[in-house]
Order: structure tokens, then C-alpha cells, then sequence
């Protein structure tokens, strides 16, 4: 068997049927793509009828879990023993039923996202085509506890890592812990070349098919975290580790658990992946963390981050006490309704206990190799609860030109010509009938979507900033306007403008050639 023409074939079969995510909506309706996504059949089931066409029969078998006619199955995937050779489904006497899930899938890049039957979205390097992964074990309200390798595909998380990845032209990314091999789609899209490496040898091969009906070469590894990389350098590096601070366990599920005590196992993907990067690179993981009793969590996280030397920016987007996050993660198991339910609450509950484990954080690390050694990093820690504009990604893909030009010495500052971001709104906050308005905020409309109120000398140096002139000639203007001492006022805005640039909202005004061409 050659697996790249297989999948080739499969693929071919596939489209032939109308089986992509475009055709596949047009037949069932938003309405029913949309439960899919909640993980539930029967508005499908409601928009098909009794329709047996190869394209019902490839919805019925890979998105609802039905056995199918064989006949129809045939009809629309050829040789079912060819497939049935390769895994992907079973035949018995007149019926044939799956056992995988290829799901059509599609985004249309950073501009823009599709939702996919059964889960999310994803900006990125452009898809249409199809993830495989294992059959959801809880469709249709069903108990049914997951297989310890099981292979997960579309989720909440695969998503919002997908949203935040930067989307900038590299030549070597990492997608370590590929799982499904999702991720690894959006980079083919703007890497000269990628690697996927897991743990789990069925999620491989689950990738494998994943990247060979979508045309995407991928250098494919088992081995535990960086171990399958030895000490390979890349220029972005993604990830959503088994992030989940659980209790050690023989049925331990290997797609969100790791066998590292607490967080360690985050730790160890922060700092050890800060020396992976070459110069210029970026690390992006999503994952959870441990708040402690007696520590504060930007401490602790900062400790991960600094012995790398990378600039940092940790995001937690959310916070769970711990009976909250147990109970998300006991349903994600399945085990809602059954007699494991009690004493596994009861084992993780003392799990926390004993390192005081008070709550446990949600959120982005992002990690930037600088291209100068030997300064020191810039490591930020925020909580940032707030809703973001998607895809976030391309916040973090102008991290590091925002970080390099807010170091710009002073002098240097200066003189640079600055531009507000034109998806910067400035808002006027005050009274009805007052004659001046109480605050100036900036808003932004992209990335974050961060706020910042302004007073008006800021307001006035800033709303200048339109690329024509340099810094350190709109702020002696603005000084003379408000008879000041230019220097105390340079000495004031500068600090708040190089956050500002750090932020995101100024950017560095193009050269003035290019500006006119």
C-alpha cells in the first residue's frame, strides 16, 4: 500500500461526492452544521431524510456514527476493502460503518474563518479539506468514557491556538503534539517546512492521513515533547500540550494528561522551548497553570520564562477554583453519570490539596527569541480577560517589530516618524452639556482590543502621529501649544508612548519612498 496515493484517492472520492465543508453546509443548513458543532445528530438527521446519495452516505458514516448500506458507501468511496485495510472503517455482511471521523474542514485564512460540522474554526495559511480523528465518544448525549489514546479532533482549544498563531512567513516550523495534525495545515500554509511530533503513535498516523488528504507534507516524529527534535532550532513553534492538572492514573488520557506532576509539564514545554527557537523565533502555547497559595502566578510563571532569554507575553484569559475545573474535565472524560464520577472528584480535589492549589489559570504564552543577544528580555505578565479581536494572531505576529521599536533609545525615538494604527478609535468620555469632555480613551479594533485613556498632551502627541513627522518634533509643537517646557514634556509622553508602540497602537511610518509609491 502507498499511503500518499491512498490518500490522494480517498481524497479525490471525497470531493467527487461533494463531500466538503461548503457542500456539505449547502445540504444541511447552518442550523444543522451548527449542532454538529454542539456535538449533536439529529438536525442532520432531520435534513437528510431518507436520502442515501454517496454525499448522505459519507455524512451519515463519518459525521453521525451510522452503520451505512455497503451499497451506498461504495458508491461514493469505491473499494470499501481498501479502506477497510487501511482502518478507517469496517464491513460486515450488507453494512459498513466507521471508525474515524473525517471532517470537513475549511478556513479562509487571517482575513477570515468558516465553522466546521463538529467543531470551531481556525484563521491561518488558508484550508479547505478535511481533519481525521477518532469518533467523539459523547455524541448525541451518550456516556461513553474515551480510549486512553484517543486522538481528539476539533475543539475549543485547537481553535483559539489556530486564531493566535502568527501568520508571518517562516522557514521551519514545529508542531509539537500534533494530535489530529490541525495545526499543522495552518503552517503548511507559511512554513518552507514542517514537523509533527506526539507521543501517541495513533495520533500520527491519524495525522498522516489528516496531512495526505489535504496535500501537505509533513516530517512527522514520535517522542515525548522535544525529544523527536534533538537540537534542531525552529522559527515558530505551536502548541497545545496535555495541558490538564490532573491525578496521576493508569487510565490516563493521553491527548490532555501528561505524566509530569502539576504543571511541570507546561513548564517544561515553556523553558525548554525558549531554547529551541532560532534567532527571531516564536514559541505560542495555549495551556493551564497552577495559582498557588503562596506564590503570586505572574511570579511563577516569569521563572519559567527567564532562564530562556526570550522576550515574553503571558495572557491568562481565564481562572477556575478548583471544583469548577474538575467538573469540566470529568465531563470531557465522559465519566458524568457514571460510578467513577465520585472518587475520581475525590482523588483530584486531594490532588490540589496537597501543593495548595487554590485556582488554576487558562491562557497564551508567547515566547520571542531576539535577534541582538545579550539584552535583557522583556517578560510580561497580564491577566487580560477581555474579549479579543479573531484571528488574535496577528497581534503577536507584530510583537516583535513593536518590541525592537520601543527600545529604541530616546534619541532615537525622537526621531522616528510615527502612524496611529487607523483601527485605533479615539472616544470622548464626559457629561451631557459639560464643555470639555472628561476622558480620552484609544480603542482599538483589532489584536487585544485594548484601551487607554489618554490626557491631553498624550491625546495631542498621539492624534498627531500621522507618519509625517518625527516624535520629537510633534512633541516640542504640542509643548508650544500648551506653553510648557518641551523637555519636561518629552520627558512625560515618551515613557507612555513606547507603551503605547509596545501595544501595538503606534507603528513605525514606512519610508518616505515607499509612503509615496
Amino acid at each position: 500500500m502507498d499511503p500518499a496515493a491512498d490518500a490522494a484517492a480517498l481524497a479525490r472520492h471525497l470531493t467527487d461526492a461533494g463531500y466538503t465543508l461548503d457542500a456539505v453546509t449547502d445540504r444541511i443548513g447552518e442550523a444543522a452544521t451548527a449542532a454538529l458543532a454542539r456535538n449533536t445528530t439529529l438536525a442532520t438527521r432531520d435534513a437528510l431524510g431518507d436520502a442515501s446519495d454517496p454525499q448522505a452516505a459519507l455524512v451519515r458514516a463519518f459525521l453521525m456514527q451510522d452503520a451505512v448500506p455497503a451499497a451506498a458507501l461504495r458508491g461514493a468511496l469505491g473499494n470499501l476493502d481498501r479502506w477497510a485495510g487501511q482502518g478507517l472503517l469496517t464491513v460486515e455482511g450488507d453494512s459498513a460503518r466507521a471508525t474515524v471521523e473525517i471532517r470537513p474542514y475549511a478556513s479562509a485564512g487571517s482575513a477570515g474563518q468558516t465553522v466546521a460540522p463538529g467543531g470551531g474554526s481556525g484563521p491561518g495559511g488558508a484550508v479547505d479539506g478535511w481533519v481525521v480523528h477518532d469518533q467523539i465518544p459523547t455524541l448525541d448525549g451518550r456516556i461513553a468514557p474515551s480510549r486512553p489514546d484517543f486522538v481528539l479532533g476539533l475543539s475549543p482549544a485547537s481553535t483559539a491556538l489556530a486564531q493566535m498563531t502568527a501568520r508571518r512567513p517562516v522557514g521551519r516550523a514545529l508542531d509539537l503534539g500534533t494530535g489530529c495534525g490541525v495545526q499543522s495545515l495552518h503552517l503548511a500554509g507559511h512554513a518552507g517546512r514542517v514537523t509533527a511530533t506526539d507521543l501517541n503513535p495513533r495520533a500520527l498516523r491519524l495525522a498522516r492521513w489528516t496531512a495526505g488528504l489535504n496535500g501537505v507534507d509533513l516530517d512527522l516524529r514520535e517522542g515525548s515533547l522535544y525529544e523527536p527534535v534533538a537540537e534542531e532550532t525552529f522559527d515558530l513553534i505551536v502548541t497545545n500540550p496535555p495541558f490538564v492538572l490532573a491525578p496521576p492514573t493508569d487510565k490516563r488520557l493521553v491527548y490532555r494528561e501528561g505524566s509530569e506532576r502539576g504543571d511541570d509539564l507546561m513548564r517544561r514545554v515553556v523553558t525548554e522551548g525558549g531554547h529551541r527557537l532560532a534567532a527571531g523565533g516564536m514559541l505560542q502555547v495555549l495551556g493551564n497553570w497552577a495559582i498557588t497559595d503562596d506564590q503570586d502566578w505572574a511570579e511563577r510563571l516569569r521563572a519559567w520564562v527567564e532562564p530562556t532569554g526570550c522576550d515574553a507575553l503571558v495572557l491568562e484569559r481565564e481562572r477556575l477554583d478548583p471544583y469548577a475545573y474538575i467538573e469540566v474535565w470529568l465531563a470531557d472524560a465522559g465519566l458524568v453519570g457514571t460510578d467513577a464520577y465520585g472518587p475520581r472528584y475525590a482523588a483530584w480535589l486531594a490532588y490540589f490539596r496537597a501543593p495548595g492549589i487554590a485556582e488554576i489559570g487558562m491562557g497564551w504564552i508567547v515566547l520571542h527569541r531576539p535577534v541582538e543577544p545579550g539584552r535583557a528580555p522583556d517578560v510580561r505578565c497580564e491577566s487580560w480577560p477581555h474579549a479579543v479581536h479573531q484571528p488574535v494572531g496577528e497581534a503577536f505576529e507584530r510583537y516583535p517589530d513593536a518590541l525592537a521599536l520601543a527600545r529604541l533609545p530616546d534619541a532615537a525615538l525622537a526621531a522616528t516618524r510615527l502612524r496611529l494604527d487607523p483601527r485605533v478609535d479615539a472616544e470622548t468620555l464626559g457629561r451631557p452639556g459639560a464643555a470639555d469632555p472628561e476622558h480620552l480613551v484609544f480603542r482599538q479594533r483589532f489584536g487585544l482590543a485594548r484601551a487607554v485613556e489618554a490626557d491631553t498632551a498624550l491625546a495631542a502627541v498621539v492624534g498627531a502621529c500621522d507618519g509625517d513627522l518625527p516624535l520629537g518634533a510633534l512633541t516640542a509643537a504640542v509643548a508650544q501649544l500648551l506653553a510648557v517646557d518641551a523637555d519636561a514634556l518629552a520627558a512625560e509622553v515618551l515613557p507612555r508612548v513606547r507603551d503605547l508602540v509596545r501595544e501595538g497602537y503606534l507603528l513605525a511610518a514606512p519610508p518616505a519612498s515607499d509612503a509615496l509609491s
